[in-house]
């Protein structure tokens, strides 16, 4: 059912094209609020606008949404790469390959961890909604290392609140550009999607609360190897806090990383790797502990990087 909304234009947004604003207001890409625009469903005091004309503060806005597109179903299909680290009646603790998304997501066709561990014969846990079944967190798809997957139904649950309470211990590793001030620190700062609507993160006042720890393992020459323990599990949220410092994550082109030097040491992602992944066990009450490796092109960048340090 589409979702009609009526409001003025805040005076923040005064200026600002139409589609930019519906983004910033919406939530939406601004590929997406110019479809809704062409599509004859926005008013401006009781006009047909087109993206780019302007808004002004105060004018009356009407907005017919369309019903979000249902997310698609699991494609149960083995992944390539995809390493199992443990596995129980209650858990799957998996090794996240590149190119990998965590569950099925409209516009995602790759390869999913879920669709994953359905292909390979694992069953998990059908709470949530069935395309994030078994799901109680997240990795970037271009994101490698440890994820676990709940495969009980008390599993699922306990998890979910353990994530919640923050009770999880998540480390990464990430290599950044250049050489933090001070080596050792914590980035508490908010994040909430990019005003520009492109499908990043950003810190903007008034976001979601976010905290990241970090600590220098070895500073190199032209790049810093840092351990970094979430406090918050927000989408991108190492790689917005790294770039808000101005020490982007080597390869991540999207938050600001130097193109040259990802080309020089043969990364096409973000140098971020989940390395290690702490938890009580659901059901036995024992405190578990997981690492991951790093794979073969970020152990090959930081060897790179080593030898012309």
């Amino acid at each position: 059912m589409a979702d009609v909304r009526s409001l003025p234009v805040p005076d923040g947004l005064e200026g600002e094209r139409v589609d930019a604003a519906l983004a910033r207001l919406f939530g939406l890409s601004r590929g997406r609020a110019a479809d809704i625009i062409a599509a004859g469903d926005v008013l401006v005091d009781g006009r047909e606008v087109a993206k780019s004309d302007r808004v002004h503060g105060g004018a009356w806005l009407e907005v017919t949404l369309p019903p979000p597109p249902s997310a698609p179903a699991p494609v149960a299909e083995p992944v390539p790469g995809m390493g199992i680290l443990y596995e129980d009646d209650d858990i799957v603790v998996v090794d996240k390959p590149i190119g990998v998304a965590a569950h099925p997501t409209t516009g995602w066709t790759g390869p999913t961890v879920l669709g994953g561990l359905l292909g390979a014969g694992h069953t998990v846990a059908t709470s949530g909604a069935a395309e994030r079944q078994g799901i109680v967190h997240r990795l970037d798809a271009n994101t490698t290392g440890a994820m676990v997957v709940a495969k009980s139904e008390v599993a699922y649950s306990r998890l979910k609140r353990a994530f919640k309470e923050r009770t999880v211990d998540k480390r990464y590793r990430a290599l950044v550009q250049g050489h933090p001030d001070p080596f050792r620190g914590t980035v508490d700062a908010p994040i909430d999607r990019h005003p520009s609507g492109d499908g990043r993160f950003a810190v903007v006042a008034g976001g979601k609360p976010s905290v990241t720890h970090y600590d220098t393992v070895e500073a190199y020459r032209a790049a810093t190897l840092l351990d970094i323990k979430l406090e918050t599990g927000r989408t991108h949220q190492i790689r917005v806090h790294m770039s808000a410092l101005r020490h982007p994550c080597v390869g991540d082109m999207a938050y600001g990383a130097d193109p040259t030097l990802a080309a020089r040491l043969g990364l096409t992602r973000q140098w971020l790797h989940a390395a290690r992944l702490g938890f009580e066990h659901p059901t036995r009450g024992d405190r578990i502990e997981f690492e991951s490796p790093y794979p073969d092109d970020l152990a090959r960048a930081l060897e790179i990087v080593a030898g012309e340090s």
